[in-house]
């Protein structure tokens, strides 16, 4: 059970194994604050569980850190 006080879902285009979760994983896991990040890979989709809400833009460098990209 999450103690997250907020959640946001974002999608990420590229990732095509678990090596590619794993990097957005942990790149989206250093964001100060977060304490869960769920990866559907199949979708794309990531679910970001926080102390305090997170910033689109602070997601989105994140991702782009590990290598992907937000979805449009």
């Amino acid at each position: 059970m999450s103690t997250a006080a907020s959640t946001a879902t974002v999608t990420v285009t590229g990732m095509t194994c678990g090596g590619c979760a794993n990097s957005v994983r942990t790149e989206v896991g250093r964001i100060d604050g977060v304490t869960s990040v769920d990866i559907d890979l199949a979708s794309g989709q990531v679910t970001v569980g926080s102390a305090a809400p997170v910033t689109h833009d602070t997601l989105a460098a994140a991702v782009t850190k590990a290598g992907y990209r937000l979805a449009e």
